[in-house]
């Protein structure tokens, strides 16, 4: 089976986590994981222009198939919320960019994913993505925002690959009043 790569980020305006996956013969695989620290940049602008390069960046080292973005978590703070928004959308303009296809998932989606429990703790999450990835504990980055965006990756890889749901087709009363051409008496 053809390898697939999925790349997962966590959208930040301090830390923006990053993970990547690869898919092989039906068994993710974690290659990368890591956070992008933008703390050290006072202008929110070159914050922006970094979370840009170094996507674009990790999109031509990895060459992912598709990528799996945590939706902005909607508070209180508006300022906070259109930052982060610009972030998000910044990273997702550096994967178009190279014509990568781009999936959102809410936290709690990608949680339950992972956890079972949409109400999880980082913590929980990193610690399942550990466990189902074979993680060494020493390969854990104490910045829960890398398994953050592993997570959305897995999360990603395991809605992907469900089989498709049909729509249920009713009764056979239901075919033949949708399909007479098709019924002969």
């Amino acid at each position: 089976m053809t390898d697939r790569v999925i790349i997962g980020i966590d959208p930040g305006t301090n830390v923006m986590g990053y993970g990547v996956l690869r898919i092989v013969a039906s068994k993710p695989q974690m290659e990368a994981m890591g956070v992008i620290e933008l703390s050290k940049f006072e202008s929110h602008y070159l914050r922006l222009r970094r979370i840009y390069d170094r996507v674009l960046g990790l999109v031509e080292q990895y060459l992912p198939d598709e990528m799996a973005i945590e939706a902005p978590f909607f508070g209180k703070n508006v300022q906070s919320m259109l930052k982060l928004g610009r972030a998000q959308g910044v990273a997702m303009a550096a994967a178009l960019s190279r014509d990568v296809p781009i999936t959102e998932y809410e936290p709690r989606k990608i949680k339950q994913a992972i956890t079972g429990n949409g109400a999880a703790s980082k913590e929980q999450v990193q610690e399942m993505l550990r466990r189902i990835l074979n993680i060494p504990r020493e390969q854990l980055l104490p910045e829960l925002d890398a398994t953050d965006a592993l997570g959305a990756a897995l999360c990603h890889y395991y809605e992907s690959s469900r089989p498709l749901k049909t729509k249920s087709s009713g009764s056979w009363k239901d075919f033949i009043a949708r399909n007479p051409d098709r019924v002969k008496e």
